[in-house]
């Protein structure tokens, strides 16, 4: 039987443990945050590309960057550039408002964690099969329940999405017409929401039924699971250097907000 299955990304990304990519996305989104300055964040948006690369998912890992990172940066450079009250020195002058140095810098560092979070989830999330992670949560002291709690709410918004398609289908066969101006469109999918919502809540009830049945709610037992995870090499490895590495940025973010060392980068006007 294959350790992770089934396999949904058979990578060097893929066939890592599920735990440390959970670490892996606080290690690093913390890493981010902790920096004084967005250059650290920076970094590790680079080398979330590189693993994007690794897991063979560039394209798309681009396009949720890009989508997401782009139209925040330009709101965020114009709130925060402009009318931060940080802004001290002035980069522009536009008669109306004032570009800072200040806010353009803590609009980077925002943007930066918030693209570190985003892109070392999606990257979890894409090379992942969901019950590998659970399995994975629930061998290292997770409860069962809670590891079903997990499992149900990440599968959720694809089931539904599922469910809808086929409901979708069902009723343009019986001469539904989904297609013209958002107002038409809106008209046709309000008939779905009925059946989608009662297909859930009967599929949950049905599902809480099985588990019942075979057990689940027995105190003082360990259940089992069909998947399987194991640590590797390469698992503990990358956790000590998360971290070790999360406690090295930690602590030298705090000597360098108390004056004990000197920030590498040292930006005009700071």
């Amino acid at each position: 039987m294959a350790m992770h299955m089934p396999a949904t990304n058979d990578t060097i990304i893929g066939r890592l443990n599920p735990i440390t990519k959970i670490v892996a996305v606080f290690a690093l989104g913390l890493c981010a945050l902790a920096w004084p300055d967005f250059t650290l964040g920076l970094i590790l948006v680079v080398l979330l590309f590189v693993a994007a690369v690794l897991a063979r998912i560039q394209t798309d890992f681009a396009k949720i960057m890009f989508g997401f990172g782009i139209p925040v940066t330009i709101m965020l450079m114009f709130i925060q550039g402009l009318y931060s009250p940080k802004n001290h020195t002035v980069l522009m002058d536009f008669g109306f408002a004032q570009l800072g140095l200040e806010g353009v810098l803590y609009a980077a560092k925002v943007v930066v964690s918030l693209l570190v979070f985003l892109g070392s989830f999606y990257i979890m999330n894409k090379t992942t099969y969901v019950g590998s992670m659970v399995a994975a949560l629930t061998s290292v002291g997770l409860s069962a329940k809670v590891g079903y709690l997990v499992l149900a709410s990440l599968n959720v918004v694809p089931q539904m999405q599922r469910r809808m398609a086929v409901i979708q289908e069902a009723q343009s066969a019986r001469g539904l017409d989904s297609s013209g101006g958002i107002i038409s469109r809106i008209k046709a999918y309000v008939p779905l929401l009925g059946p989608v919502v009662m297909s859930s809540l009967t599929d949950a009830q049905e599902r809480g039924m099985t588990l019942e049945t075979r057990g689940f709610g027995i105190v003082g037992v360990k259940q089992t699971s069909y998947v399987q995870v194991t640590w590797h090499t390469i698992d503990k490895i990358l956790n000590w250097i998360f971290a070790v590495m999360l406690i090295a940025v930690v602590a030298v973010s705090v000597c360098i907000r108390v004056g004990v060392l000197q920030s590498p980068i040292v930006w005009g006007g700071q």
